[in-house]
């Protein structure tokens, strides 16, 4: 397939899990990718996985100073961006009695802040025919111990998606959202938790997928490709859910 011939995405958090995902299928159907990360090696490392089609920036979306320089850094590489995946992001849980303000302002200065600003900078770059796709959370429909601050700052996201969409129609952008139920990333990487706690939360979790199997990346990046191609054209403002029925079937 060429559905991306000659064209130039910018996909955030691009180093791993999802982000790779769709960077990678993106390429192999001729696009160009910008990926971003917020360590060099890691980015480093992606884009030469990635292949001479793929460009890195070191960028850590809840950090201002690097979202307010990042039009300037993308144009390095290109003047037009065809297709924006706001994807950076990671999981951080607490219990209502035990958050604080620190683990509630890194949240939202990445998921929320970090969204609506990389968003802003980009616009610039981005024409009619353009998309931009949000990464919000199949939690946002459900109730999860611990997840009141992670869900909410995605319940931010998953709002953009409608007030976005409804800003851009005039332009001729299209914005939509993706919702991922729980796939193989390095969602609990940031958690503090150890390997072993790791998989045991995993282990706790797979009787609740109505697959019972955690989602593999590449779902989410065929369904995120979709949304970015024209196969899509007619399709605004709307998320789509990818989480195997967890959602609704509990």
């Amino acid at each position: 397939m060429q559905r991306f011939k000659d064209k130039f995405a910018l996909i955030t958090g691009g180093t791993n899990g999802i982000g790779f995902a769709t960077a990678q299928q993106f390429i192999k159907e001729n696009g160009k990718a910008i990926i971003t990360g917020r360590n060099a090696d890691t980015v480093n490392q992606a884009v030469e996985r990635l292949g001479q089609n793929a460009f890195g920036i070191v960028s850590n979306a809840g950090n201002m100073t690097d979202v307010l320089t990042l039009r300037k850094q993308v144009k390095q590489y290109t003047e037009n961006i065809d297709f924006l995946f706001v994807n950076a992001g990671y999981g951080k849980f607490a219990s209502v009695a035990d958050a604080d303000e620190a683990h509630f302002d890194e949240l939202y200065n990445m998921l929320v802040k970090g969204t609506f600003f990389t968003v802003q900078q980009i616009l610039p770059l981005m024409k009619t025919g353009s998309a931009i796709i949000l990464n919000t959370s199949f939690v946002t429909e459900v109730g999860i111990a611990n997840f009141s601050v992670y869900s909410s700052a995605k319940s931010a996201v998953q709002s953009f998606i409608k007030t976005f969409a409804a800003e851009l129609t005039e332009k001729g952008i299209r914005v939509n959202g993706i919702s991922p139920g729980h796939i193989k990333t390095n969602i609990y990487n940031n958690t503090g938790l150890n390997t072993d706690q790791i998989n045991g939360a995993i282990q706790s979790i797979l009787p609740a997928i109505p697959f019972k199997r955690l989602g593999e990346p590449a779902e989410i990046a065929n369904a995120v490709l979709f949304l970015a191609s024209q196969e899509a054209s007619y399709i605004h403002g709307t998320e789509l859910t990818v989480d195997a029925g967890i959602s609704v079937i509990r």
